[in-house]
């Protein structure tokens, strides 16, 4: 069913809202991030696929025949297949350890979604925001960020954004940089993450 992986470069763009399905993703290493532009050009960031997990998108323009509402881009280098159309249905209909992966992986994303709709509906903002520093921060605490990329993160304005980290910067809790942040009590912010 599946043909060599190849080299996909950081920044490419895999698909776009409206595009039709060329075939089912498979990662074999890196990260594609998924997201939703409205018609006023906000975007928000609806989840990450890693290796081993189910784009949504690709899934449900699979199986439904549709073109996709999204975007996908290579968030780092990947090496990925596309698997045709074709043989992903040849695979789902008679491969049963494919056909249990893939709706394994559905299924774990699908609790992803109910996590993300809780967390924009159900959290305060400065716990969302929390949440999302800690989960993008790389080596010494760093999150190499724009505000307008956190607030795609967090499903929120970028003034909104500039607010809640110059309290954070106020508190200590990060260090502002241009393009970026350091996060400078860590453990604050987890505390203040887990806080509904």
């Amino acid at each position: 069913m599946t043909g060599a992986p190849r080299p996909i470069p950081a920044g490419t763009v895999l698909f776009r809202a409206g595009d039709p399905c060329r075939g089912f993703v498979l990662l074999h290493e890196g990260s594609l991030r998924v997201t939703l532009t409205a018609a006023n050009g906000r975007e928000v960031v609806l989840y990450r696929v890693a290796p081993g997990e189910v784009c949504l998108q690709t899934f449900s323009c699979l199986v439904e025949g549709r073109d996709y509402s999204a975007r996908g881009i290579a968030e780092t280098d990947l090496l990925a297949e596309i698997v045709p159309s074709a043989d992903f249905q040849r695979a789902m209909a008679t491969d049963a350890a494919f056909r249990a992966r893939v709706f394994g992986a559905v299924a774990q994303r699908f609790a992803d979604f109910e996590r993300l709709v809780e967390d924009v509906a159900l959290t305060g903002f400065p716990a969302r925001l929390a949440r999302a520093l800690l989960r993008l921060a790389g080596e010494g605490g760093t999150v190499q960020a724009t505000h307008e990329q956190l607030a795609a993160e967090t499903g929120s304005g970028r003034a909104v954004v500039s607010r809640q980290l110059g309290r954070f910067a106020e508190e200590g809790l990060v260090e502002l940089q241009r393009g970026a942040l350091r996060l400078i009590e860590p453990k604050a912010l987890t505390r203040l993450a887990r806080d509904d």
